[in-house]
């Protein structure tokens, strides 16, 4: 009997967790970040649990409030997440600060370095492991079927042609792809990234005008980001351009 008991109070327990599962899977992680130039609407992506996981604890930390995005390069991508920049001066290199570890390379075919890809930096290291804080999030350009042709000789995986074709039109820094681990996307407010790249800044590439970041995360139903911001959970590419 109580066998018979042990199962069927098995049974219910493994029922409870699928259906909590089932209701949970129909939630993301819906990234907020702020900075006086906008607001950039990111979410994160299941295929890089390890960069999702700890990006969403810093984020809950408020590690991120109140860094900056320090390295900016027009046509290529925005950088920040260094703990370093919070209390730097006008004039201090930053860029080379961390929070004591790494996090190993998670790269899925299906994820590439489109315009507003959030991906982790990193150093020189042979296993592409990533900085456990710093990030960009890409500009790049748009690129002619020439040009992306050396792109994407350059890349370290091969390139499908529904992701060239996004390349070609909406734009992206190609030849990263599959050597540094793309972890997101920008889903809305894409155009502050045009305005951060657009300031003035050092031979370091850092901008002359703090620009500061605030990050919060939030659990949305994906049928509301779906229709709210035009993401397309399949294809990992946004109807927004």
């Amino acid at each position: 009997m109580k066998t018979i008991k042990s199962v069927v109070l098995a049974s219910l327990c493994l029922l409870s967790i699928h259906t909590f599962a089932q209701k949970s899977s129909k939630k993301d992680d819906l990234v907020t970040i702020k900075t006086e130039q906008g607001t950039m609407q990111v979410i994160l992506f299941d295929e890089t649990p390890k960069h999702k996981a700890n990006f969403i604890k810093l984020a809950k930390d408020k590690f991120y409030d109140g860094l900056l995005f320090h390295r900016v390069i027009e046509g290529f991508m925005i950088q920040g997440g260094d703990p370093e920049s919070k209390n730097a001066k006008p004039g201090d290199m930053v860029g080379k600060g961390d929070n004591g570890y790494k996090i190993p390379a998670e790269f899925s075919p299906k994820l590439f370095h489109q315009k507003g890809a959030l991906a982790a930096a990193r150093d020189n290291n042979p296993t592409k492991e990533s900085s456990g804080c710093q990030f960009y999030i890409v500009q790049g350009k748009k690129w002619n079927k020439a040009d992306l042709a050396k792109q994407t000789a350059r890349a370290a995986r091969k390139i499908t042609d529904e992701q060239k074709a996004v390349y070609e039109t909406v734009g992206g820094t190609p030849h990263l792809d599959g050597s540094y681990s793309v972890f997101g996307q920008v889903i809305d407010g894409i155009d502050v990234i045009d305005k951060i790249t657009s300031y003035p800044r050092d031979d370091r590439d850092r901008p002359e005008k703090n620009i500061v970041m605030k990050v919060s995360v939030k659990k949305v139903k994906k049928k509301k980001i779906m229709k709210k911001y035009g993401w397309n959970y399949e294809t990992g590419i946004s109807a927004r351009k």
